[in-house]
């Protein structure tokens, strides 16, 4: 994020037109960039670089990572607001989209009351710029990846204390939000990793009725070709060819337990 003589600006390196898996109904989904994270399994890595970046592939190349005042931006969303308004809304993602706090704040404010405002987030920011985005949002998509911190750290490369003080914030004062979980082989998916998110939400959540759902993430086993596009390495700490274990029932029992809190 940078900021000029007018107003803020803020880095995008994606805006997908009527996207239908960021939320609910028709969603215009704005990729910020930048990431606090490293995950192994990052499916966007031209999102993790605070900085433009080019893309190469054997059509040529493109540049990922445009600016974007804050008047633009809002601008530009506004214009699908005919169709938006009332089939679906805006969706902020990344990357990760507190990375640029400032910026994205004061373009939720612009939108604000007019569309629906839904947050993609992995939880990892400031508690102050936590606290100032997710008061604006209508909808939270709040990513819990792994619940141990030593294996969080290994994975993701951050200690994910912050991330769990964030979301027992999110879970006290609202709005609605949905957990999703990432199903990573011998990482997420393991029998240690359910029981710890079934005890987290148990002895630390009393969502009140803010939680709307728990999601698996299916992990994309394509992910790694981005990386050569940007340069770098795809090299996952993980089996990436191992099958996946997803237990459904598990995760049914644990948002009803939660929401007979």
């Amino acid at each position: 994020m940078k900021k000029d003589a007018e107003e803020l600006t803020g880095l995008v390196f994606d805006i997908k037109e009527f996207a239908l898996f960021d939320g609910p109904g028709l969603r215009c989904t704005v990729f910020l960039k930048g990431c606090p994270l490293r995950c192994s399994w990052c499916h966007n890595p031209e999102g993790i670089k605070p900085t433009p970046e080019y893309m190469k592939s054997a059509s040529g190349k493109r540049l990922a990572g445009r600016y974007y005042s804050v008047s633009e931006l809002a601008g530009k969303l506004f214009s699908y607001e005919g169709i938006l308004k009332d089939a679906g809304g805006v969706s902020f993602s990344g990357g990760e989209p507190l990375f640029q706090a400032d910026f994205l704040i004061e373009t939720m404010r612009r939108l604000k009351g007019r569309l629906h405002i839904l947050l993609q987030t992995s939880g990892c920011a400031e508690a102050q710029d936590f606290a100032a985005v997710t008061d604006l949002a209508d909808t939270v998509y709040f990513d819990l990846k792994v619940m141990n911190p030593a294996l969080h750290r290994r994975f993701t490369g951050v200690d994910n204390a912050g991330i769990l003080d964030n979301l027992k914030r999110l879970d006290r004062s609202g709005p609605v939000y949905r957990l999703r979980v990432p199903m990573i082989p011998g990482v997420t998916d393991t029998i240690e990793n359910y029981d710890d998110i079934r005890s987290f939400i148990k002895n630390n959540l009393n969502t009140g009725g803010y939680l709307d759902g728990l999601d698996l993430l299916p992990y994309n086993p394509a992910a790694g070709g981005k990386y050569e596009a940007v340069g770098r390495k795809f090299e996952p700490e993980f089996d990436e060819q191992a099958k996946t274990r997803v237990n459904p029932d598990f995760f049914l029992s644990v948002v009803k337990e939660a929401k007979s809190l």
